[in-house]
């Protein structure tokens, strides 16, 4: 039997683990205090993840965000990257399907704070998340062999030709209301394997896109671009509906990046020319 000194001891021990625990519970149990505070960011920022702006996106979507060197680049990175200095933190990318983006799904599941997939902002996306001032203008294009003959939607349903289109896009909205059936492609590099395969004849792309295929000597040597369809298009960048601390800083960073250069530096990075007067 232990003298009774020893169960002194043992007890004041076991009373101070006692009011340690209970302490700790008070602040809402070990590390979920820590991580709620650390997930506040500059100007009142929530996040969903300490430390990180967490960016999804639909990869690849070259040269808006595709896989270079074992990393994710691209026009729309270079864009939330100015944000995330802004907040003090680093961006961090998911690659997710494009319609739970547009949808808003994965916004409200938290998956994300900002949706940046060279995302057009449509009345339609706006019913289920909230969208930058523009940051982007953009247009669609049509693209097929060299020497087909096609110039327009027109010769494409005179041909009796097969379109293609990427699913959840409002290139496939635009050809649809045009009196069009395409054939839907999950996402881009799967439309242009359909071109290159045969599947169909034609496909329907933002033009940034097409531009950017066309400079691989691969692709160059036998397709080419043959419309432009102006669609008056502006690209956004997404967030969870009522954010507005958040779209508070976004906006901020867009207008001074477009004031100071740095956006027109970040366009000539990714498309070879500064952007027009209008962009």
């Amino acid at each position: 039997m232990a003298p009774w000194s020893t169960y002194r001891q043992a007890a004041a021990i076991g009373a101070t683990a006692l009011a340690t625990a209970l302490m700790v519970s008070a602040c809402g149990g070990g590390s979920t205090g820590t991580t709620s505070a650390a997930s506040n960011a500059a100007g009142g920022v929530q996040l969903v993840n300490a430390g990180k702006l967490t960016t999804c996106t639909n990869i690849p979507y070259e040269p808006f965000q595709f896989n270079k060197d074992g990393k994710v680049v691209g026009f729309d990175v270079d864009i939330v990257d100015l944000v995330a200095k802004k907040l003090g933190v680093t961006q961090d990318i998911v690659d997710i399907d494009f319609a739970a983006i547009k949808s808003g799904a994965a916004l409200n599941a938290r998956k994300c704070d900002v949706a940046a997939a060279g995302m057009t902002i449509t009345d339609e996306r706006k019913q289920h998340i909230d969208f930058s001032e523009p940051y982007f203008n953009a247009t669609q294009a049509l693209m097929t062999k060299k020497g087909s003959g096609v110039t327009s939607l027109d010769d494409i349903k005179a041909k009796n030709l097969k379109l293609g289109a990427q699913a959840s896009t409002t290139g496939l909205d635009y050809v649809k209301k045009q009196g069009l059936s395409p054939i839907e492609f999950a996402d881009s590099p799967k439309e242009l394997l359909g071109l290159q395969t045969g599947q169909v004849d034609v496909i329907v792309q933002d033009l940034p896109v097409v531009l950017t295929w066309l400079k691989k000597p691969e692709i160059g040597a036998k397709f080419e671009q043959v419309a432009s369809l102006d669609t008056k298009e502006q690209y956004g960048i997404g967030m969870k509906k009522g954010n507005t601390a958040l779209a508070k800083v976004i906006n901020e960073v867009i207008t001074a990046a477009k004031s100071d250069g740095t956006y027109n530096a970040i366009y000539k990075k990714w498309f070879g020319v500064e952007p027009s007067p209008a962009s």
